[in-house]
């Protein structure tokens, strides 16, 4: 893309929103960030990432204080260097596809923002999820509210919109009605349509 794009990925555990985006990056010709964000920030300032990784997009603790910027939590002060680095990125002027870390609040003000919300049928996120995880429909079933739940308790804390709400998205698509590649096709089409590329 000549132009800067940034493209924020929230996604239904399981629906194939990660895979999705690593696709659209890809075909973009832009960077891709996940949970290897992190990385690029130990790298940067923090030395090591494993501590840091315990902590990634994680519900802050019901008890936590902030005292001259800092939080007792560890959750609030990794999921706080995330979004500063975010930032930093974007005002860099790097185009980006990242999936996660409450990109499409902390990012909201630039023009060349789009965010996506991805879904999928629960019996094709249930089957990925016995496939990959090798367990049963009822263990799958558990992992997937387990983790929602937290993406849900994450994102509604630190943004002004409910996770899965429409109106905090330019797109919410079901990724089991095109697959993973027409998904990916059809939201790179929108992305190169809005952008006149």
């Amino acid at each position: 893309m000549k132009k800067q794009v940034i493209v924020t990925f929230s996604r239904e555990y399981a629906s194939g929103g990660h895979v999705i985006a690593e696709m659209l990056a890809e075909k973009l010709g832009i960077s891709f960030y996940d949970r290897n964000l992190l990385d690029e920030i130990a790298s940067e300032k923090l030395g090591n990432v494993d501590k840091l990784r315990r902590f990634d997009e994680m519900p802050r603790p019901f008890f936590s204080m902030t005292v001259r910027g800092m939080a007792s939590s560890p959750e609030e002060n990794v999921a706080q260097i995330q979004f500063d680095y975010i930032r930093k990125m974007a005002d860099a002027g790097e185009s980006f596809v990242i999936v996660g870390r409450c990109a499409e609040e902390v990012l909201s003000g630039y023009p060349c923002l789009v965010k996506i919300f991805v879904t999928a049928d629960e019996q094709r996120k249930i089957a990925r999820v016995c496939n990959e995880r090798n367990v049963n429909v009822d263990e799958a079933r558990g992992i997937m509210l387990r983790h929602d739940k937290n993406r849900k308790a994450y994102h509604n804390y630190y943004c002004s919109t409910k996770w899965g709400d429409s109106r905090g998205y330019d797109l919410c698509i079901n990724a089991s009605r095109l697959g993973f590649e027409g998904t990916t096709d059809f939201i790179e089409n929108y992305i190169r349509k809005r952008f006149n590329e």
